[in-house]
This record gives structure tokens, sequence and C-alpha cells, in this order.
């Protein structure tokens, strides 16, 4: 067995996603029983010119851990001095992003657009390889679009190339994150190479980790979307991986105190200025779907202030006790 895949016993990985999985989402989901978690993409360039921007993606803390590094660039040598400067973090692996299909990233040639090059993935991955001592994943989408899907063919060259496990994403490039994840295109990855394969794409229920695992047999699962204002999802899969019924859904003061404890953690990684623009995504996330929350969300979006934010879902919250207090979020 591998290395990631002993990482993940029993439970599901944390996506890489950019603006979203920095250290305080990482610990928040490492609270509910995520068994590995990924950075945020990390630019090799931007590594390599040591800026601080960039830098400032691989802070981690020991109860970040395990901890998989995700890096993207499209030049070899770049990758893997990229690599070297991120070994140097102790990571338990690196990953290569071939899969992200945002245009910033792809016009530069690399992302998802290196599956339209595969000998430069190849080239890519083996340098990375020879120039760390971690375990390297590939993480990728099914293809460029629906009419050149050639995970099958990356994921083989990857394999020769040296790489620990491929993750692949049942979407192609040109879907972004718009219509359904193909999930036999992970089955054909699986049954196509010999080392670990690791499916994401619709894993919003921890059924559907389930039902992903019997239907594509990979090795595990990795979850991204489905973790926004829901880290209790790593929770569920975990029960039903270990053969449990699911656990009640939290409750309102539940939702409410982690809400306060994952800005408590923002803050302390951020300072409260910088904290108060990025956790606003959060706030929207946590109380999608509940009673009346589409008024309070756009309330919150019109202040600047986060001490207002938090009066008006303290309140919120408040109010939604009195009046529906048996309802499971």
């Amino acid at each position: 067995m591998s290395a990631i895949t002993d990482l993940c016993k029993n439970t599901a990985i944390l996506a890489p996603l950019a603006g979203v999985t920095d250290l305080p989402f990482r610990l928040v989901a490492r609270e509910f029983g995520c068994g590995l978690c990924f950075t945020e993409m990390v630019s090799a360039n931007g590594l390599v010119r040591e800026t601080a921007k960039t830098l400032d993606y691989l802070k981690t803390c020991p109860e970040d851990r395990p901890l998989g590094v995700q890096i993207f660039g499209a030049d070899p040598a770049v990758m893997a001095e990229a690599a070297r400067i991120v070994g140097e973090h102790d990571p338990d692996i690196l990953d290569l992003n071939m899969g992200c299909p945002v245009r910033k990233v792809v016009k530069t040639g690399a992302g998802a657009m290196l599956m339209k090059d595969l000998p430069l993935a190849g080239r890519i991955i083996a340098a990375v390889v020879r120039a760390v001592k971690r375990p390297v994943t590939v993480k990728m989408r099914a293809g460029w679009s629906r009419a050149a899907q050639n995970a099958v063919q990356l994921a083989r060259i990857a394999e020769d190339a040296g790489a620990a496990a491929v993750i692949v994403h049942g979407r192609t490039a040109d879907q972004g994150f718009s219509g359904f994840s193909d999930w036999s295109v992970i089955a054909d990855v699986k049954r196509a190479v010999g080392i670990p394969v690791v499916g994401n794409g619709d894993i919003r229920k921890p059924s559907d980790a389930l039902d992903m695992l019997k239907q594509t047999e990979c090795d595990a699962v990795m979850v991204g979307r489905g973790a926004l204002g829901n880290p209790w999802i790593f929770q569920g899969i975990s029960e039903l991986l270990a053969g449990a019924s699911l656990g009640n859904r939290p409750r309102l003061a539940e939702r409410y105190a982690l809400i306060r404890r994952h800005w408590d953690l923002e803050v302390r990684h951020r300072g409260a200025r910088l904290a108060g623009r990025s956790f606003r995504k959060h706030l929207l996330w946590y109380t999608k779907g509940l009673p009346s929350s589409g008024r309070l969300r756009e309330a919150m979006g019109k202040m600047t202030d986060s001490d207002r934010m938090f009066a008006e879902l303290e309140e919120y919250f408040r109010l939604l006790e009195q009046t529906q207090p048996e309802i499971m979020t």
C-alpha cells in the first residue's frame, strides 16, 4: 500500500481549492476527521522567485498533518526547483496540478493545458520525482474536452515517470465545474494503472463517497466543493466507511459555534483586517440552505465591518433557535 492510501484509510482527502484551503480551513476539516489535506495550488514560478505571497501558501503547523502541497507550472526545470523548495518545508506529499481549467493558469501552459501536451507533462513529472524524496502525485481531469479524454494515457505516463498516485476529476477541462463528473473515467484509470487512484468530483454528501468507491474501485476519494460550509462531510464519510450509520446532522448551536471557531483561526492566521475580507465567503457557505438565509447573506454581503457581520449573524441564529429549535442543519 502506498503512502497516500496509508494516509487516508477510512476517511476522505480535502482537495486543493484556490482561495479556500488555507491553514484555518484545513484545521477545521481535520477537526471532523479529514485524513489528508492539500494546500491551495502554489505557483512554481512564485516559489522560485521566493515571493512573500507565494511562500505564505506553505504556512502550516504541527496539527496540520499529514499535508500535501500542490504546485503548478509548465517548465520541467522550474517545477523541479519549486519542488525542492517545497521539500524544505517537509510536506508528506507533493502534488502536480495538471487539471486546473482556470484561464489565467491554462494560458501559461500549466494546469489542464498540460493534458494537451502529454510528452511535456511526462517530462515535468519525471523532473519533479527526481528532485524530491517525497511521494509525488498528479491531479488531472478526464481530458481537455469530451472529444479528447486522455486521463488514462496521462495516468500511465505518470506511473512510468515514478508518480506514487494519480488523482482524477471526472470532468473535462472545458466543462469547468458545470455538468456532472463522469466517474467511469476514474474507473478506466483504475483499471489501467497499478498505482493508487484517487477519485474526485461530485462528492456532495457522505453516501456519494461510498458510491464512488464502489462504482470505480478507486483507492480513496477527494472532496472539494462538497466541503464548503460543510466540514461535517468528512465525519460522515468516516462513519460510513467504518460501517456505522450516519450520526445526527449538526444543530444550529453547533453550526454557529463552528463559525466562530473558524473565524478565530482566520484572525490568528491573517489578523482581523485581512480575515474580515477572506472570511466573508465562508459565512455565505456556512449559512446556505438555512431558513431565510438568503436575506441574511444579502445583508452581510453589503457589510464591510466584521463586528456588524457577526452581530447580524448572531441575531439570525438566536431568532432561528427560538422559532425553529428542532432544525438539524
